[in-house]
């Protein structure tokens, strides 16, 4: 399995384990964010890459940030609607994934996948969809685990209720 090329890492030490913001973008846009295991940083090797891991930054400091960073098109339809909606979600807030398939018109479930195959981690907030009842429900395909306690870490640095 090949590791993708990085244009800047962050790491992000807040976790008992930590974990760390993978960047990858062309010249123009940005292709992906990822949640990765700690690791080390990589400096930032373009222009855009720089000012990602500027806002990024800045979101770390002060969780009401946003951003304004170009995304590259990416996902089906259905996945672009999910994500609009998700991005309407204010920092501090959730929403059930069954309240955001309502909106759209859909199911939940189909949001969950949507959710789990967003490639902008933290600029597009997929950790602010939680399941109904006061669960967290799952976070990029996970329901245990590492991926799972970044969303607990997102959260919490959001101030967010979700039980």
């Amino acid at each position: 399995m090949n590791t993708p090329a990085y244009q800047a890492v962050i790491n992000i030490s807040n976790l008992k384990s930590g974990f760390a913001l993978g960047l990858r973008c062309d010249a123009d846009e940005i292709l992906a964010v990822d949640f990765l295991t700690p690791r080390a940083a990589v400096t930032p090797k373009t222009p855009l890459a720089q000012e990602a891991v500027r806002q990024l930054r800045a979101y770390l400091k002060d969780p009401a940030f946003e951003f304004g960073l170009p995304l590259a098109p990416a996902g089906t339809h259905f996945q672009r609607r999910v994500w609009e909606g998700i991005a309407a979600i204010p920092s501090g807030e959730t929403l059930s994934y069954g309240a955001l398939a309502k909106s759209i018109n859909s199911a939940p479930r189909a949001v969950g996948g949507a959710c789990g195959a967003n490639p902008y981690a933290v600029v597009v907030p997929c950790h602010r969809v939680v399941a109904s009842g006061g669960g967290l429900g799952g976070f990029g395909h996970e329901r245990a685990g590492f991926s799972l306690e970044i969303k607990r870490w997102l959260l919490a640095h959001e101030d967010a209720r979700w039980q």
